[in-house]
């Protein structure tokens, strides 16, 4: 390491010099690194070592959730749903009270109330958040994955994006076995209304099958909202405004 002496108070990389500034002045130093065999087996880098390990895994069950929930995950994403769901996952794996630091799991954290109160209500579409424009009281089965609705009314219960003529609703249930990664998934017919319409409904969103896994079970809901052009509906901004949300998680 050598101390930058000249006028030029340089910060940055250049070559295979590295410029900083330190509390002693602006600094120089080459370029390098600790290699991976010494991370691999220097005791002084087993918490590295234990960090990269749940990190990949936390990882790996966040690609577990999107693989498994696909289908609904391209009608309501944002950008950055991946490093919001790692993060959430983080959270999840922390939930892990039993395992030794390094071996916790996302599936050993989701055995918990409080690993499944951190995906509980999580919303794939960041943009559009369920609690900013569904205001209606649902009842979830937990055991059907159904999603009850009584004296509905589009007009008063939803806010819809402007130049949005009608809204679908969707419920899906899923189990996803973190560790062996196998998923099932099954949803319920769309149910289309109009978002001016002031008349009340009430109706089931019930999935098409039970999941018969030994997995972690959870039920989405979807919103999508679309516009009627000549009798053909077409979506609202590719999805923009769309909604995917963990209702339960059981």
């Amino acid at each position: 390491m050598a101390k930058n002496s000249g006028l030029l108070k340089i910060e940055g990389t250049l070559g295979e010099l590295t410029f900083y500034k330190s509390k002693d002045g602006f600094l120089v130093r080459t370029k390098g690194g600790i290699s991976k065999s010494r991370i691999e087996s220097d005791p002084a880098f087993s918490r590295t070592r234990e960090n990269g390990r749940e990190f990949g895994q936390i990882t790996r069950s966040g690609k577990v959730m999107r693989d498994a929930i696909r289908p609904l995950l391209l009608q309501a994403k944002d950008s950055r749903v991946t490093s919001r769901l790692v993060k959430v996952m983080a959270a999840v794996k922390n939930a892990d009270a039993v395992s030794a630091r390094g071996s916790r799991t996302v599936s050993q954290g989701l055995s918990t109330a409080e690993g499944k109160a951190f995906l509980k209500g999580f919303d794939f579409n960041n943009r559009t958040a369920l609690s900013s424009i569904l205001f209606a009281p649902m009842a979830i089965d937990s055991t059907t994955g159904a999603i009850a609705f009584t004296d509905f009314r589009p007009s008063q219960a939803i806010v819809a994006p402007t130049g949005s003529t009608h809204v679908s609703l969707l419920s899906a249930i899923a189990d996803i076995d973190f560790e062996t990664e196998a998923s099932e998934l099954y949803v319920s017919d769309l149910k289309t209304l109009e978002v001016r319409d002031a008349t009340g409904q009430s109706f089931d969103l019930v999935p098409s099958n039970v999941p018969s896994g030994t997995g972690t079970r959870f039920v989405f809901f979807l919103m999508s909202f679309s516009q009627e052009v000549n009798g053909t509906l077409y979506d609202m901004r590719n999805g923009a405004f769309n909604v995917l949300n963990v209702v339960e998680v059981l």
